[in-house]
């Protein structure tokens, strides 16, 4: 399989995978928030700062060295899985015994024992990084979707039958444990990977070195994405914080169904071809067209549709969410850039140009967020959205300088994108504007009109509008269609 086979293959299943699991994400938090209160959600959301951030020390960034070395060995495996044993061990024996001072800095004592079971996690993540790190390597993302899907299935029905029997916040705690454990299970089996222990840290210098660039980065970035959160816990407490934490979830589903699939094919490609920079620039350019495409739609119906769907969907106690997921996702692009944009910095090692990036985002959000607070939720993701803004410009341009090409080949790059959103965007607005369809019918009746006649618009401008850079995307589609017709005539 040549390697744009297998970046198309490996897009389509992390593609499928990513889809079916936002999906069922959605269809299933729409169950828990209909059964759990926006507080439970709060306190899980509390309870995660935190943990996320010795999840960054958990991993060292060893998974993604792994995947980016040209070469590996098993003893490789041993000494990082060895290393992660270690340090997760560590950080629950802290988290353990910090467990009662957490609480009454919350003044909630439930904080403590949430927290002792929810950091056996730590235990858990070193047998769930190693197989998926060869996976990874590997590019087998089709065995990397089934394990998400099946920990999904289990996790989601656990904490949905806990919900309805009344167990409160427990229900989404110990659905996360059972998806960790599901996980490694399954990960392993995939992978043909077996546990095995080395103490010679000497062959892991070059891996831990890049690990630690990457963990850095994404230390740096999880702070600053829990920055709000947690200014947002001890300010508006748990309400407060479940019901933005939900319109910032929201908004990133296109990114994480999407985005995230090709940044994963894309920053493996890249590591790969990392010197060739004519195909690396193809790469590049190509990923942002083609994910510009199919997310923007989705922010766009996110940002125009927000309340009609938010209180159609999770119910009136849920409406304070709707500006606030207006608002990001109308910003959602900037995030597409910043992710992409990582992606070659990570592929051709500039992680030390990246993080001066992220720590002056860090800043800009933490600074956003708390000039917000006065103006409400809407004020607070505004706020917030500035160092997205901000890290989308600083990105790309050190993206199209690792690359040495021009930012203008960036731009044009997200011509045809823009172009098609525009035009479902003056369709909404004509519509609103004349027929005012809201008013005269109910939330499910508007959201139909709105998002069919929209996915109408956007699919004939798609495949019959003059536009030549989508040609080769628009004859994929086209023969997908076309297969069955043709099997049906053979048969």
């Amino acid at each position: 399989m040549s390697l744009g086979q297998s970046i198309r293959h490996g897009a389509v299943w992390l593609f499928i995978g990513n889809t079916s699991s936002q999906i069922l994400t959605f269809l299933f938090g729409i169950v828990l928030a209909r059964l759990l209160a926006p507080s439970d959600f709060g306190m899980l959301v509390t309870i995660s700062i935190f943990t996320g951030i010795a999840g960054f020390i958990a991993g060292g960034g060893m998974g993604q060295a792994l995947v980016h070395a040209k070469e590996v060995t098993k003893q490789d495996y041993d000494v990082v899985f060895t290393l992660q044993i270690i340090i997760g061990c560590l950080i629950y024996a802290f988290f353990f015994f910090a467990a009662p001072w957490f609480a009454k800095w919350y003044s909630t004592p439930l904080y403590a024992d949430l927290l002792r079971i929810s950091a056996l996690s730590f235990i858990f993540r070193p047998f769930i990084n190693l197989p998926g790190s060869i996976l990874h390597r590997e590019m087998q993302f089709k065995a990397k979707t089934i394990a998400g899907f099946a920990s999904l299935l289990l996790s989601s029905a656990i904490s949905i039958a806990m919900a309805y029997a009344g167990y409160g916040v427990w229900s989404l705690i110990l659905g996360g444990m059972a998806s960790a454990v599901a996980s490694a299970f399954i990960l392993a089996l995939l992978a043909k990977w077996r546990p095995g222990f080395s103490l010679d840290f000497r062959r892991g210098r070059n891996i831990a070195r890049y690990g630690m660039l990457v963990a850095i980065g994404d230390f740096i970035v999880y702070l600053r994405s829990q920055a709000s959160n947690f200014i947002l816990s001890k300010t508006l407490g748990p309400l407060g914080l479940g019901l933005y934490n939900k319109a910032n979830s929201l908004t990133l589903i296109p990114h994480g169904q999407i985005t995230g699939a090709v940044y994963q094919v894309t920053f493996r490609a890249l590591a790969k071809e990392q010197d060739d920079l004519n195909l690396s620039q193809y790469l590049y350019l190509r990923s942002i067209t083609l994910v510009s495409i199919y997310t923007w739609p989705l922010l766009l119906a996110l940002a125009w549709l927000a309340l009609p769907l938010i209180r159609f969907v999770y119910g009136d106690k849920w409406v304070g969410t709707a500006l606030p997921m207006a608002w990001l996702a109308a910003i959602g692009p900037f995030i597409m850039l910043e992710i992409l944009a990582g992606s070659v910095l990570a592929a051709r090692n500039w992680l030390d140009r990246e993080i001066p990036v992220q720590i002056t985002q860090l800043i800009v959000v933490s600074l956003g967020v708390i000039a917000g607070l006065p103006y409400g939720l809407l004020g607070v993701a505004i706020g917030a959205s500035l160092a997205n803004i901000y890290g989308a410009f600083h990105m790309t341009w050190l993206a199209s300088k690792c690359l040495s090409m021009r930012m203008r080949r960036i731009a044009i790059s997200m011509g045809v994108p823009l172009l098609l959103n525009l035009g479902v965007l003056l369709l909404w607005i004509t519509l609103d504007a004349l027929f005012k369809p809201q008013e005269c019918c109910g939330d499910f009746i508007y959201l139909l009109v709105m998002l069919g006649s929209g996915g109408l618009l956007y699919a004939l401008l798609f495949f019959f509008a003059p536009i030549p850079n989508i040609d080769s995307e628009k004859q994929r589609w086209l023969n997908l269609v076309r297969k069955p017709f043709a099997m049906m005539r053979k048969s």
